[in-house]
């Protein structure tokens, strides 16, 4: 592992105009970006609206065909982002790829599947209104905003913005602070195959832009972040009952079975709690193993978490804790664990050495720990013994968060999936379902509500419009004041005769 310095958190410059973003690997500056104040993010929401009529009149068919058109120009320049992500976040280059490839999956998915999704379709009347035809569509909003993440600040964000363009709407993006250059990135490319109008527009900054955003007068504000800021996105879109979609973290769990696949289940766990650093809202945080199977799955997880090293090299196993805060978080839970009785059966305290942080393993970590309530965002494990795989579901349902979750079990993935309290669950994997663009993506309590990904995820950027159209006169219609003394009698017995049974 190279050790460096870790970045100093970021500064706007002495006039507040611009500020730098940093790789976290080596403190370096990989570009400046301005500081937009509301003035700015104003006068972009300003020309989304202009930007949302002519992106909503292309139609489905020509929103598809310039969405394509954008999936090829990424893919064309994907050396290019691949780099700008492991420069702004210092992931490894396998784990900025991976992050591309469903970035590309996923716009794909949501400009094929928008018309069928949303556009018109002829439901039935019901027998009460034989008399009329009756249509619903779902229609854009108008201007999106979305708040993104810097875990992931392609992949989670474009949740938002491919299937909000899809659906026809105009978007206003704010990208965290730490990873600007991706979503001016993202903006640049569809201006290419867009140029009329900025239907995808960045504004970057800090805490104030976001908050400038909120109050701009969107039509719906996505945001990704921690459950602690989700409330006070909340809060200012309430001002202006500015609908939300928030995406907060998790403290998802993974239950190994009495009659799981050992080894498949130790090199999920590992994967899936230490890719990205750990930095992965759906990422495994907890793991409850039943007793039969313990001590052989904690045997071959530390075997394996122990080869792995974080670095700063394009071949390295991960990379550095991206913002610099959260390496305080990761040693208080250690701390915390270790303290209150865990043991760590891989690193410890001295894995902890910013900016990187080493894997850590912790077994008999106490319920009420820290390392088991908060999310961690770091590449730790907590396993702790269970009777059975019963008793691991209860555990894991008593989480105030409900993201995702994972089991493996040969026999029982199904019944034990059914039973978690969450958003997901991957059966004999992890995090799978991120990967099919037709499954919504979201949870459920502290970890937020609305859904990316999948139709639920075109629905959030639109509103149903429904219409009826009488097509004759009716033998019966109450519906008017010269409906006569017998019509209500005639409705009624023709209700009791449909519907009583």
């Amino acid at each position: 592992m190279t050790q460096t310095a870790p970045p100093k958190p970021l500064r706007a410059d002495d006039e507040g105009k611009r500020f730098a973003s940093l790789d976290p690997r080596t403190g370096e500056v990989v570009a400046h970006h301005p500081v937009h104040g509301e003035a700015e993010v104003r006068a972009a929401v300003a020309a989304a609206r202009t930007a949302a009529e002519f992106w909503a009149d292309l139609g489905f068919a020509g929103r598809r065909a310039r969405l394509d058109a954008w999936r090829r120009t990424l893919v064309r320049r994907l050396p290019e982002w691949q780099s700008l992500l492991s420069a702004e976040t210092g992931k490894s280059a396998d784990d900025a790829r991976t992050e591309t490839a469903l970035v590309v999956e996923h716009l794909h998915w949501a400009a094929r599947q928008a018309a069928k999704t949303l556009g018109r379709r002829r439901v039935k009347p019901g027998a009460l209104m034989y008399n009329h035809a009756a249509t619903l569509e779902y229609r854009p909003l108008g201007v999106v905003g979305v708040i993104g993440p810097w875990n992931y600040p392609a992949f989670t964000p474009m949740g938002s913005i491919a299937y909000a363009l899809a659906a026809g709407n105009a978007v206003v993006f704010k990208p965290s602070e730490f990873t600007p250059g991706v979503g001016v990135f993202l903006a640049d490319t569809l201006a290419e195959v867009v140029p009329e109008h900025p239907v995808l527009q960045v504004v970057t900054g800090f805490g104030e832009t976001g908050a400038a955003l909120c109050a701009a007068g969107v039509d719906k504000l996505a945001f990704t972040g921690s459950t602690a800021t989700g409330k006070k996105v909340m809060a200012a879109c309430a001002a202006t009952l500015t609908p939300v979609l928030v995406e907060c973290g998790g403290k998802d769990a993974l239950i190994v079975a009495e009659d799981a696949d050992v080894p498949a289940a130790a090199r999920a766990a590992v994967w899936g709690g230490i890719f990205n650093a750990g930095q992965t809202c759906a990422g495994v945080e907890r793991v409850y193993v039943a007793d039969a199977v313990h001590d052989e799955f904690v045997e071959l997880v530390v075997a394996k978490a122990r080869e792995l090293r974080p670095g700063g090299e394009p071949n390295a196993d991960f990379g550095p804790i991206t913002m610099p805060a959260q390496v305080d978080v990761i040693r208080a839970h250690v701390a915390d664990a270790l303290e209150r009785g865990g043991r760590a059966v891989v690193g410890g305290m001295e894995s902890i050495r910013p900016p990187y942080v080493e894997p850590v393993v912790l077994v008999d970590v106490p319920e009420d720990a820290k390392a088991v309530t908060e999310e961690t965002f770091g590449p730790t494990l907590v396993v702790n013994r269970v009777a059975d795989a019963d008793e691991a579901v209860r555990r894991a349902n008593a989480s105030a968060y409900g993201l995702g979750a994972a089991v493996f079990s040969r026999n029982r993935g199904d019944e034990l999936a059914a039973r978690l309290r969450c958003g997901m669950v991957s059966v004999n994997s992890v995090l799978a379902y991120a990967s099919v663009p037709a499954l919504p993506f979201g949870g459920v309590g502290a970890s937020g509500f609305g859904r990316v990904h999948g139709e639920d995820g075109l629905r959030e950027f639109a509103y149903a419009h429904s219409v009826t159209r009488k097509r004759f006169r009716a033998l019966l219609d109450p519906m008017t004041y010269e409906r006569g003394p017998r019509t209500i009698k005639h409705v009624l017995r023709l209700v009791k005769a449909l519907h009583g049974r």
